[in-house]
């Protein structure tokens, strides 16, 4: 269904449910869901938080300067886009990862033409180090980068199976939108993203799916165009 996408990952989702670090198993499995996409002939980008590691709005931080910690969070999704780049690698694919944040020896700076040449020859692209600015979440890094790549859609694979009227963790009567506005998760204050990357999507057409990664193969199955999840609509 789709020629071209970002995919963003969580740096939780990475750690799978261990809460900190990186759950060597899971990572591979997600490669392989990965490798599945890119063997439809999609084009894929990946943008990858860092919160199983550090977050600079968490706890962790609260006596800290935001822009130190920031940084520090931006260094960790390097971290994890250096794993996720190793267990694709050992699929037989060819993958770069491009960093916001200059660090020659570990990853190509961030250019922009760079990484549509990349992915239109078949290499994937992960996207690190957020904007590489602070302030800015990897949820807006992911839509900047959709937009900057000419992705068909921003895929955003969480814990949950789209996007509810309230936590459906915590809030058992929460009732699931299979489809939405952007102007309504605003209205709403839908936590699903941030404000700052629900705007960018809306005011440059972006259409974005939610869906969860728990279950393997969801995520060929959104790009071969399964109604799974939430579809949110400029």
């Amino acid at each position: 269904m789709y020629k071209r996408v970002l995919l963003k990952l969580s740096g939780e989702a990475l750690a799978a449910g261990t809460g900190f670090g990186i759950d060597a198993i899971f990572i591979h499995k997600v490669a392989a869901e990965i490798a599945a996409v890119h063997a439809l002939g999609c084009e894929i980008g990946i943008v990858v938080g860092g919160g199983n590691f550090f977050r600079g709005v968490a706890q962790q931080a609260i006596d800290m300067d935001r822009v130190a910690a920031d940084h520090m969070g931006m260094l960790s999704t390097v971290i994890n886009a250096v794993a996720l780049q190793d267990a694709i690698e050992k699929l037989g694919l060819n993958c770069r990862v491009m960093s916001a944040i200059a660090m020659h020896q570990v990853a190509e700076p961030y250019i922009r033409r760079r990484a549509m040449r990349h992915l239109e020859k078949g290499r994937i692209v992960i996207f690190a180090a957020g904007t590489g600015n602070p302030f800015f979440s990897t949820d807006t890094a992911a839509s900047l980068r959709a937009m900057e790549i000419k992705a068909d859609v921003l895929l955003k694979a969480t814990s949950v199976d789209g996007i509810y009227t309230a936590d459906p963790k915590t809030n058992p009567e929460a009732t699931k939108f299979s489809q939405i506005s952007y102007t309504e998760m605003l209205r709403l204050n839908l936590r699903v993203m941030d404000t700052a990357a629900v705007s960018l999507c809306r005011d440059n057409n972006m259409p974005m799916m939610v869906f969860s990664m728990k279950e393997s193969g969801n995520i060929v199955r959104v790009v071969q165009g399964e109604a799974l999840g939430s579809l949110v609509t400029p």
